[in-house]
């Protein structure tokens, strides 16, 4: 499948620290959370999965995981170029804080956000062939390894430099580290405190979702 995610959560404290704690699925607050997201589209309930094995599901299915103090939700339509015009609905306004993380390895696109009870601090998206398509807020503590090229791109012999001093995809795993405590392919290793969160430990739940008739 290669590095792809399209991941949201919300959270009131450290979600790796939620995560450890290896919660309880609240299948009623799936529920009810996936019908205040989806207004005017059918929802059909599918087999159960893993956030390790759908934090990049195929297109027309979403999975939810609703724990104590944190909402995890997966789905290609959160894959957006700029993450600070993510649709109000998904971002939290309850005092609670958002994550956006959204990566694909085909194009080696890397696009992330942060926001603070509804206001966003962070948002990220960048490509080598797009460029830089938005950085908004200050760089994160864990980036700045990144941007002071301590992560570099090795250009193979007649090829052109890579146009950012790191592979987005490093620092999306990065991100996936410091945010949520686990990674998809490899850690960075540049964090000490790495919670090693096993994410195919994480259940979700799955629903299919088409036009309402």
């Amino acid at each position: 499948m290669g590095a792809k995610t399209g991941l949201l959560i919300h959270a009131e404290g450290d979600v790796a620290d939620a995560l450890q704690a290896r919660p309880a699925l609240d299948r009623d607050a799936c529920r009810r959370l996936i019908s205040r997201m989806s207004a005017g589209k059918q929802i059909t309930q599918i087999e159960d999965g893993t956030l390790g094995d759908d934090v990049y599901p195929p297109k027309g299915t979403v999975y939810l995981g609703c724990f104590p103090g944190l909402d995890i939700i997966t789905g290609q339509h959160l894959m957006i170029d700029r993450p600070s015009l993510l649709a109000a609905e998904y971002v939290a306004h309850d005092g609670r804080r958002t994550y956006l993380h959204a990566m694909h390895s085909v194009v080696d696109w890397l696009a992330f956000g942060v926001w603070h009870d509804g206001t966003l601090v962070r948002a990220l998206s960048l490509a080598p062939d797009e460029g830089i398509i938005e950085n908004v807020g200050e760089v994160m503590p864990f980036e700045v390894p990144y941007w002071a090229e301590d992560h570099p791109v090795e250009a193979e012999f007649g090829e052109e430099p890579y146009p950012f001093p790191f592979h987005p995809l490093d620092l999306g795993e990065a991100a996936l580290e410091r945010f949520f405590g686990f990674c998809v392919e490899g850690s960075s290793s540049d964090f000490d405190d790495f919670a090693d969160i096993d994410p195919f430990e994480i259940p979700l739940m799955g629903f299919r979702l088409t036009d309402a008739e």
